[in-house]
């Protein structure tokens, strides 16, 4: 029988220098360098390169990639364990080379990509050379693909895309893009979509403006596609294998977002726990409080709750090698994590009183963040529905007029089988 809550410790060994390098080298570049996206910024990408080298010298660079692309090639209950650690700050990811939206991509690019794409897009991007974007979401259709119309028609050999594209994150940075567009409008979505890589510098695409998220982000592009033309060779994927190449990068991306949300929960937790201690209050503590320890032991089960569901999740996707195998799993931590990081962060602010609504703490930014993965890769809603489609599935009408726990059909069901019981033994002696 295999459960075990342990880890390797040879891998223990590596997490406990992510743990201090993150805290001692990482951490301190969230409050000294503006964007880990912005490779123009010439002292933040020197001062980075030998702490990337140093990542890349322990064998933790790009982890979910794996050893033929320069990765470990980590299942997903080791990257659940190290993005952890990652999760606690903003520079870490590109520190350690699996920052979104280039991991994604890269994944993307390292599946259906042909050699060609690769040798320009991809070893690139997995050195951290550069930047990319994945422009999928449209104004008018929020989280139904089905409703989008960015359209590419082909034109000799070439491709030309017209649309608009609402939140391409780190667009202003990227050097190509990844377009999800409409190929064949007379079939269903699910057939009729493909996907197309495509250059920053590509006359017709337009940043129209760069849309501000409070505490997230600055640059969440509202992107236009006017007659913009690629070759045909810039196809990525089969043409009307949008959708199948999509599940490639929102499943694996929807678990990794909660692996490191379970770090941001855990560092508001500890702020939490740290205030108690030390904020004195007429008789005490903070924390020799009631209401004060009910904050603290509800949060503890919150965050401990969802870790374990988290990592349960990445441990039945090492086992099926399906994402879709784990769809209710994935739609379950994906509903979760809004929850737990909201109400661990709210509390936390809380019991910070005026400093905890002040920008001179991070809880106001935590608080947006959970409301952001509330909405990113599908709305709680949609998951929700996911989720009880999938359970529903596993049960039957009950047989009768009664459902099947219904007492007293039950208890008429019994005697019978007792009395029936009955008459075997006393037969027997």
């Amino acid at each position: 029988m295999a459960w075990d809550f342990e880890t390797e410790p040879e891998f223990q060994e590596l997490l406990d220098w992510a743990d201090e390098f993150v805290r001692t080298e990482v951490e301190p570049l969230d409050l000294v360098f503006e964007n880990p996206y912005d490779r123009s910024d010439e002292e933040a990408m020197a001062y980075t390169r030998p702490l990337k080298q140093a990542v890349k010298d322990k064998g933790l660079w790009a982890c979910h990639l794996g050893p033929e692309l320069g990765g470990a090639g980590y299942g997903q209950v080791k990257l659940g364990l190290l993005n952890e650690i990652l999760g606690r700050s903003t520079w870490a990811p590109s520190i350690f080379g699996c920052q979104a939206p280039d991991s994604g991509n890269a994944e993307i690019l390292a599946h259906y990509g042909t050699e060609q794409q690769k040798a320009k897009y991809l070893q690139p991007l997995l050195d951290g050379d550069i930047g990319s974007c994945y422009s999928m979401t449209e104004p008018h259709a929020g989280s139904d693909p089905t409703l989008f119309t960015t359209s590419a028609v082909r034109d000799g050999d070439s491709w030309v895309l017209n649309g608009e594209k609402w939140f391409n994150s780190v667009a202003a940075f990227a050097e190509f893009y990844i377009v999800l567009a409409v190929t064949d409008p007379s079939v269903s979505a699910y057939q009729g979509m493909s996907m197309f890589i495509v250059p920053a510098e590509t006359p017709g695409l337009e940043i129209v403006r760069n849309v501000r998220v409070a505490g997230f982000s600055d640059h969440e592009a509202y992107v236009r596609y006017t007659d913009v033309r690629v070759p045909e060779e810039n196809l990525l994927g089969p043409e009307g294998g949008a959708f199948a190449v999509a599940q490639t990068r929102l499943g694996g991306g929807r678990v990794h977002h909660a692996m490191r949300t379970v770090a941001l929960v855990r560092k508001a937790f500890d702020m939490m726990c740290e205030r108690a201690v030390s904020r004195q209050v007429r008789g005490g503590t903070l924390g020799s409080l009631q209401l004060t320890q009910e904050k603290i032991a509800d949060s503890w089960i919150e965050m401990e709750q969802f870790r374990l569901l988290v990592l349960r999740t990445a441990w039945l996707i090492d086992k099926h090698q399906d994402y879709l195998l784990v769809r209710k799993d994935i739609a379950a931590i994906k509903v979760a994590m809004p929850r737990v990081m909201h109400d661990v962060a709210q509390r936390a602010l809380h019991l910070h009183g005026a400093l905890g609504v002040s920008d001179e703490m991070p809880f106001a930014d935590m608080m947006i963040y959970a409301e952001i993965m509330g909405i990113a890769d599908g709305p709680t809603e949609v998951h929700q529905v996911t989720l009880a489609k999938q359970l529903l599935r596993g049960y039957q009408p009950a047989p009768g007029l009664w459902p099947t726990e219904h007492r007293p059909s039950r208890r008429e069901a019994a005697q019978a089988h007792v009395a029936a019981r009955m008459e075997h033994v006393v037969a027997n002696h």
